[in-house]
């Protein structure tokens, strides 16, 4: 159960075996992705903000403020992906692709925020309680929410995967973690029907504190891309590909960095040649295996050195 709702709320990042070879495809999905997301969003969003005036539910209040940030979020990231098809130059010599991992600390910043919000709106309601009115509506409402956002977030997670964005996969499970927030709503509801109308405020609540608790995975993530963490499995592919490339007798010093969701790295392969005209053409040819080994790789360095002589 513990890997199974680790893997739900912490999907992993890229998925190298299907991944987009093209930068500009790669980008192009992204935004594409987005779009969808964001209409689909805001309209499960205006849907359940006229439920929440017909029943005044708190724990509704909080599922649609949710969806509203969800929604907003695709907006930064759109931009990053955006900005991350210019070309590096003398100032930003590995290009604007770490825009989108900024994106992405921005979403994790914009989901505490809502949960903050929605906790503050479940604590005044206990102070301050109001009626629950149509509670019907309010398990339509919660079911309509879920619907919505899961649809969202197994779009973006998938295509967030495949073109290897961690910012994007952050937004799919900010996504997903709306939907059972929604569930939740539908649990409220139940709740005040059976005549225990402190449900609605309570489950607004918990709905808060499980979003902070949740979102730690995400921030890890996000995290991690921004120290330049790496798959193992990732630089054992690479290391594979230049091992097995004629003409190279060892590999040494791999390195292999995210710059938003595509990969850049170098390697020192030790080579015996003739000539520097041969060292490079191995060299070159070494490249072009961990190309082939890892799709979303723009720029891989590979640099021939002689054996060390005793």
């Amino acid at each position: 159960m513990k890997g199974f709702l680790y893997d739900l709320f912490v999907p992993h990042t890229h998925d190298s075996a299907d991944s987009i070879d093209d930068a500009m495809e790669a980008s192009t999905a992204g935004v594409r992705a987005l779009k969808i997301s964001l209409f689909v969003l805001l309209g499960t969003t205006i849907l359940q903000a006229v439920l929440v005036g017909l029943t005044g539910s708190i724990a509704l209040l909080a599922d649609t403020i949710h969806n509203f940030a969800d929604a907003l979020t695709a907006v930064p990231l759109w931009v990053a992906f955006v900005l991350g098809r210019r070309v590096a130059n003398r100032r930003y010599t590995y290009g604007y692709g770490r825009a989108e991992d900024l994106a992405g600390m921005f979403i994790v910043f914009v989901v505490a925020l809502s949960a903050v919000v929605a906790g503050w709106q479940a604590i005044d309601r206990f102070i301050n309680p109001r009626p629950i009115e149509n509670p019907w509506l309010l398990v339509a409402a919660g079911l309509v929410g879920f619907a919505g956002n899961e649809i969202v977030a197994i779009y973006r997670i998938r295509v967030g995967q495949k073109i290897g964005s961690a910012a994007l996969v952050a937004d799919g499970v900010h996504a997903r973690l709306d939907g059972f927030t929604s569930l939740s709503v539908v649990l409220g509801a139940v709740g005040v029907m059976l005549g225990f109308p402190l449900a609605d405020p309570i489950i607004g609540l918990l709905i808060s504190i499980s979003i902070m608790l949740l979102l730690w995975g995400t921030v890890k993530s996000i995290g991690a891309r921004l120290m330049d963490a790496i798959d193992p499995a990732l630089l054992e592919r690479a290391e594979h590909a230049l091992e097995h490339t004629d003409g190279v007798h060892a590999v040494r010093d791999v390195r292999v960095r995210w710059v938003g969701h595509r990969l850049t790295g170098s390697a020192t392969i030790v080579v015996e040649a003739s000539d520097l005209h041969e060292a490079a053409h191995v060299a070159a040819h070494a490249s072009e295996h961990v190309h082939e080994a890892i799709g979303n790789v723009d720029t891989f360095t590979v640099t021939p050195a002689p054996p060390s002589r005793r």
